[in-house]
């Protein structure tokens, strides 16, 4: 069985600054990480290879940058690992990726299943997944949180809604992102490690893949109208009273007056 994972190299979120004047967000220079949701889909990934045997792609979209972060999916027992690396992907918005992830899916041999973590925790957007699904013609399952049982041909899987999860049997290969309640991701190996510094990671470029470039990178369909950073969080109000009863009853007060009741 051929498992193919997406995964994304995001930076480190605490070193992320806001430039409200120049209207952008400033990205630290380090090399950033595995996205954290997309741990869990390469550890599940892992776990039915074990079970089921075959072989474990992770594949992403990035720069020379996201070598470090190919590679620490490498150390965990990934199989290979493949880079989609051109200029003109630059700045590419999410449904750019997606275009550009399924035409490096479509040029690989085999593939009978598809898992990436439920969104990137840059941008929060949720569209990956569901957009290669979508242009590779697969069946999907957005946000599972657990696989009862899979094969060559079909899977079943616990796919999370608000009041619990639906059980949904699905033909592959498909496409599926999941949630971080679905596993305990590893951690390598120093032999991993070691190994992982002596594997080549495949470069595909827009030629290599065949690819049509408009609506992609600087000119991907999505535009950023205003940059921001959040608000800060008002002061907290200490409620005193003499006995628990004083206390509830000007805490309703104050809800009342808020309108919350």
């Amino acid at each position: 069985m051929n498992i193919v994972v997406l995964m994304k190299q995001v930076p480190e979120i605490a070193l992320i600054k806001v430039d409200e004047a120049a209207n952008k967000v400033e990205l630290p220079q380090g090399p950033g990480t595995v996205n954290p949701f997309d741990e869990y889909a390469i550890e599940e990934a892992l776990r039915i290879k074990e079970k089921t045997g075959g072989t474990v792609s992770v594949m992403s979209v990035g720069t020379e940058r996201a070598d470090s972060a190919l590679r620490a999916c490498l150390a965990l027992g990934v199989d290979e690992a493949y880079l989609l690396c051109d200029e003109s992907f630059n700045g590419s918005d999410p449904q750019a990726v997606g275009r550009i992830l399924a035409a490096g899916v479509k040029k690989l041999e085999s593939c009978n299943l598809i898992l990436a973590g439920k969104q990137a925790v840059d941008s929060d957007a949720a569209q990956v997944p569901a957009v290669v699904a979508a242009l590779l013609d697969m069946p999907q399952a957005m946000f599972v949180r657990k696989f009862e049982s899979v094969d060559e041909n079909s899977a079943t899987v616990q796919r999370t809604t608000e009041e619990g999860y639906d059980l949904i049997e699905l033909k592959l290969p498909a496409v599926v992102s999941v949630v971080k309640e679905i596993n305990e991701p590893r951690l390598p190996s120093l032999k991993g490690k070691m190994a992982a510094k002596k594997k080549t990671i495949t470069i595909w470029t827009a030629a290599d893949l065949g690819i049509d470039t408009t609506g992609i990178g600087e000119s991907s369909f999505t535009r950023t109208t205003k940059v921001a950073p959040p608000p800060p969080r008002p002061s907290g109000e200490m409620i005193e009273g003499e006995t628990p009863e004083e206390i509830a009853g000007k805490l309703f007060d104050k809800l009342r007056e808020k309108k919350v009741l």
